[in-house]
């Protein structure tokens, strides 16, 4: 798959990149998309949810009814998760809720993020550009210029452009991040998937080892 290469004002360079077609061109996995998102969401949960049970809770332990003859329910002590101030009976306590992936299977789930946007012409290649401050100003035109202002975009570089990364700080909807840092969920997240020219060969050989 072939495309064009455009500039800063949104123009075509006359320039094509082609995306390989084992990378951008395969027929998506679905379930394979829905376990490394799962994956990668589960993995970014605190986890540090806790409820005090009721050996934590600071009260008397004095049994407050006699055990039989009441004609109502046996209670214990205040602590009682069924009263209100007592323990919570089975709350929740501090765990990890990330799990294992197999490799070959987060690099589909990649792989069929790709192809999904590649299929519905959501990829839009980019010459190399950076800015010499941080300016959210210029980052909004650069929007503008590919007609992507008000969707969510995903601006792929090689490597860490400081830059251009600070001046996107203040846009809702678009963000930058590395090659490396590329993922299934911000990729199916993103509208418009933005690839730096320079980017493109780095997948590649990414994908291929």
């Amino acid at each position: 798959m072939k495309i064009a290469v455009l500039d800063k004002e949104g123009k075509d360079t006359g320039r094509k990149v082609t995306l390989d077609d084992s990378i951008f061109g395969i027929e998506p996995n679905d379930h394979a998309i829905y376990l490394d998102t799962r994956q990668y969401m589960a993995s970014n949960r605190q986890g540090t949810h806790k409820t005090k049970e009721r050996g934590e809770i600071v009260g008397s332990t004095r049994k407050i009814k006699r055990q039989k003859g009441t004609g109502t329910a046996r209670f214990g002590d205040i602590k009682n998760p069924i009263f209100r101030g007592g323990g919570r009976a089975f709350g929740p306590r501090p765990r990890y809720y990330g799990f294992k992936l197999n490799k070959k299977i987060k690099q589909l789930a990649r792989k069929s993020a790709l192809s999904y946007k590649a299929k519905s012409k959501n990829i839009i290649v980019l010459e190399n550009f950076s800015f010499e401050e941080p300016k959210t100003r210029e980052l909004v035109r650069l929007g503008d210029n590919l007609n992507v202002a008000g969707k969510k975009s995903l601006i792929v570089f090689p490597e860490q452009n400081k830059n251009v990364y600070l001046s996107s700080r203040n846009l809702k909807g678009i963000e930058v991040v590395t090659s490396e840092e590329l993922n299934t969920y911000i990729i199916t997240k993103a509208s418009v998937l933005i690839l730096v020219e320079s980017a493109v060969d780095v997948l590649h050989s990414t994908f291929k080892n």
